[in-house]
């Protein structure tokens, strides 16, 4: 399981909304520590079904994290949209506090797809609380890797946010929802964090502020915070590395 840590999903959440789930011993003779996750909400999770293998399924994992006391979880594929599985996860599991999210890769098109997002932020439940802009398909992950291909831009040649971006950030705003910066690079992520504070996008996350070739300086993470951007610090990077699946990430404390 891929996670990061952050704090916006569901904030009008009630407290403790998946208390009334039972603390209990996994069949498997594990124990969770509810004290120490008893509140959290994990905004940046992949799971099975996805288009590269994974640890655990979303349901297997809803059904500890209500064990376990979390507050909230919302599940990220970086191919597919997964809010319309957080709906029927939540038909399975009553009380379980289950977002998902919508990626702006591939499967949506060589450019940030506006429409997309808007069909992902009206299908049934509400349930799409974040959209992130490219990941593993954007121009600047693609540059690092040295690959000929063109990624997926979310500014021009002159570092100005593209039109089809400011209307995805005009949806978010609209429906009050997370846009994250996805593999942005730092100085695209401030340009994308000004556009963002002026369109009135009211949740608004810098992703992988820690990670690899995403990582940003200090002054950098202080001229988004000021930007009322909030800054995601994974702990994925603790985990890659040699002798994983991640090999070609270096593993960072």
């Amino acid at each position: 399981v891929l996670t990061g840590g952050a704090l916006l999903v569901g904030a009008s959440l009630p407290a403790g909304a998946m208390s009334s789930h039972v603390f209990e011993e996994r069949d498997e003779g594990r124990v969770f520590d509810k004290e120490l996750l008893q509140g959290v909400c994990d905004i940046h999770l992949h799971a099975s079904p996805d288009s590269r293998e994974r640890s655990v399924n979303e349901f297997g994992f809803m059904r500890d994290a209500c064990r376990a006391g979390y507050r909230a979880v919302m599940f990220k594929s970086n191919d597919f949209s997964c809010h319309d599985r957080a709906y029927i996860i939540r038909q399975a599991l009553p009380g379980a506090e289950c977002f998902g999210s919508i990626c702006m890769n591939r499967t949506h098109g060589d450019k940030v797809n506006a429409f997309a997002v808007r069909k992902a932020v009206e299908t049934t439940g509400g349930l799409c609380r974040c959209v992130w802009l490219p990941t593993l398909d954007a121009a600047y992950h693609y540059k690092c890797e040295g690959r000929k291909e063109k990624g997926i831009p979310v500014v021009d040649e002159r570092g100005n946010v593209l039109p089809e971006v400011v209307e995805v950030m005009e949806i978010c705003a609209e429906a009050d929802i997370i846009l994250a910066t996805g593999h942005a690079s730092p100085e695209e992520s401030i340009a994308l964090a000004r556009k963002a504070r002026e369109v009135g996008v009211g949740k608004f996350v810098v992703t992988h502020a820690n990670s690899h070739f995403w990582t940003m300086t200090e002054a950098q993470i202080r001229t988004c915070v000021d930007l009322g951007a909030y800054i995601e610090y994974c702990y994925l990077p603790c985990l890659w590395g040699e002798g994983t699946r991640m090999p070609q990430y270096k593993r960072q404390g």
